[in-house]
């Protein structure tokens, strides 16, 4: 007769742990941080009457490319990838923002330059996301400085 009890009390106490274990799972699973780096980046117009944009990001206080060269060359039309900006990064935490910031720089001191547009990956975003999982932010960066131009940057969000 004991067993029928005890039979009874785990299968009650097995039905209630269940799901409390079930919604815990999923929010331990969340992001407390996130990568986010440069996915792409395209060139609609360029800002530079010669028809070439001498362009760099700012991340984070740091200027890419910073190692193997000064600034890539975004011609009108053209398509950038990460690794030709060696691959700007930044770890931020669920309540840290970080901006990307586009720059046309002149030689023949390559330095910041002249700020094209930003694009910023918020932190409220990283906190959305489980660990592993990705998003991806697009924005369209327009001026006319010089002249008109219109850049497309997409940057990717990865939970950590």
């Amino acid at each position: 007769m004991h067993s029928h009890k005890l039979i009874a009390a785990l299968a009650l106490a097995g039905g209630l742990v269940a799901p409390m274990a079930l919604a815990a799972g999923p929010a331990a699973a969340m992001a407390g941080s996130c990568r986010v780096e440069l996915y792409d980046i395209d060139a609609g117009n360029v800002a530079d009457r010669d028809g070439r944009d001498e362009v760099r990001f700012l991340v984070d206080g740091n200027l890419f490319p910073r190692i193997n060269a000064n600034y890539f060359g975004m011609n009108a039309g053209g398509d950038g990838d990460p690794g030709e900006f060696e691959d700007p990064t930044s770890i931020i935490l669920n309540s840290q923002d970080v901006d990307f910031e586009l720059r046309e720089t002149d030689g023949p001191v390559w330095g910041e330059g002249d700020l094209l547009g930003t694009v910023t990956a918020l932190g409220s975003t990283c906190a959305g996301l489980a660990t592993g999982a990705t998003r991806t932010i697009t924005r369209t960066l327009t001026g006319t400085e010089q002249t008109a131009y219109s850049y497309v940057v997409s940057l990717e969000m990865t939970g950590l």
